[in-house]
């Protein structure tokens, strides 16, 4: 069965990296995402496709799939597993489902600022993590900014934990996550992204949390007028690609789309800093009240559910972050 398996993932790697025609010798890598095209997210992937062309003198080319076009990001992940797709970028929490590491992120209150969170990224435990899935086949390649979570809620404001009490909060699907918002009096409840509108609309969760950019570009500001800044997750983008894929790519290849990557993850940065500032006035504008609450009472009340990771890897991970 396992070798049958390896057969599978080499021929789906074939048909993955094939050439775009007979006479060519072009390798096609196909990635897929959940994220809408206006997303500064995507326009870093399509700045990195760009690189990759260029990069390897158009020897190498990076076919983008956004919207959800092949999958959720469960599914994506799962796909890459089996070699039947190239590369996704997924945020870290539905992947800790794979790569139990990735839980540190979803967290709260594990970074004290950005500095401290891009230091962490950047050393030694954020290539240790992108590295922390190639036992089940998954391979990170870089971060990109997803800036922090915070909550918006579609008719009560949240400026005090207590007002989390008796609330239904779209989280993903992550049990890091749904246990962060027990924490904090709420009701942490797993929803699709493509799914979430729709949910907020007819109240079947009283809320969401994510960052500005996502906020306004899922048009979620049309339902719900609050967002509460109270910041209690940087839970960063990860791109990843099938080990099957990734080790089936000469030395050559594989520096070329590493370079593209690291490329994307400078020019997103900048991206990001832009797009949330443009995403806060255009909410903002819309009629959506922007609160800036004291946090820290939501630290606080968060104490207990760092407590309780004593024993594990997980904390001893989140005390190597506390001590950069």
């Amino acid at each position: 069965m396992k070798n049958r398996l390896g057969l599978i993932c080499l021929l789906s790697c074939c048909l993955l990296l094939s050439s775009c025609g007979a006479d060519s010798d072009v390798r096609v890598i196909k990635m897929a995402h959940s994220l809408d095209t206006n997303h500064p997210v995507h326009k870093a992937m399509v700045y990195m496709a760009e690189r990759l062309t260029t990069i390897s003198g158009g020897k190498m080319q990076l076919d983008i799939y956004p919207g959800g076009q092949l999958g959720s990001e469960r599914e994506s992940i799962e796909l890459l597993q089996i070699g039947s797709l190239a590369m996704t970028k997924v945020s870290a929490s539905p992947l800790e489902g794979f790569v139990p590491a990735m839980k540190v992120f979803g967290i709260p209150y594990v970074f004290r600022d950005h500095e401290h969170y891009w230091r962490v990224l950047n050393g030694e435990i954020g290539k240790e993590l992108l590295l922390a899935g190639e036992k089940v086949r998954l391979r990170g390649l870089g971060y990109f900014d997803a800036g922090s979570r915070s909550y918006y809620t579609v008719d009560k404001p949240i400026r005090h934990p207590d007002d989390l009490q008796g609330m239904k909060i779209r989280v993903q699907n992550s049990q890091t996550a749904v246990r962060m918002v027990k924490a904090m009096g709420g009701s942490g409840t797993p929803i699709s992204w493509g799914e979430l509108y729709t949910a907020l609309q007819q109240g079947v969760v009283d809320g969401a949390e994510n960052n500005p950019p996502s906020f306004f570009s899922s048009k979620h500001y049309e339902v719900c007028k609050f967002f509460t800044l109270n910041e209690h997750t940087s839970v960063p983008d990860i791109v990843i690609i099938s080990s099957y894929v990734w080790n089936s790519l000469s030395a050559q290849e594989q520096a070329w789309l590493q370079q593209a990557m690291d490329d994307a993850v400078v020019f997103q940065r900048k991206l990001w800093v832009q797009a949330t500032n443009e995403a806060l006035d255009a909410v903002k504008a819309a009629g959506v009240e922007i609160i800036y609450p004291d946090k820290q009472p939501f630290m606080d009340v968060v104490q207990e559910m760092q407590k309780s990771y004593e024993g594990t890897p997980a904390y001893d991970l989140l005390e190597r972050i506390k001590a950069i």
